[in-house]
């Protein structure tokens, strides 16, 4: 079986809305949960205060997306797993669009920037 991008990304959103489905459950029998409890643990998970955003950060962050009223764009999510997995440095309009600092920022953290192989099969 080859994943893709396209499919990695269609993965992590369709666990993403299940997720919110979940916190919209939450906030109709306790209104207030999403903005007082959900978002304020979803931003910790999501390392939104690290201009360097990691692999790891990614489901956490396209969660933080759906919270928000902007429509969430596949081929952005397409574009952050691609520039992940490659190491290359986000674009001033890639890192806009995730909502972080479009400084320089690296495409993993120091430690296994190049373990993100996902080619290779175990």
């Amino acid at each position: 079986m080859n994943l893709t991008t396209d499919h990695l990304a269609d993965i992590l959103i369709g666990i993403a809305r299940a997720q919110n489905a979940v916190i919209d459950a939450i906030d109709r029998v306790n209104p207030g949960f999403r903005s007082q409890h959900a978002a304020p643990i979803i931003t910790v998970a999501a390392n939104m205060r690290a201009g360097d955003p990691r692999m790891i950060d990614l489901s956490s962050r396209i969660l933080m997306r759906l919270q928000g009223r902007v429509a969430l764009d596949a081929a952005q999510v397409k574009a952050d797993l691609e520039r992940l997995m490659s190491g290359k440095a986000a674009s001033s309009a890639t890192g806009a669009a995730a909502g972080t600092a479009p400084a320089a920022r690296k495409a993993a953290g120091p430690e296994g920037a190049d373990e993100l192989d996902f080619s290779v099969k175990p």
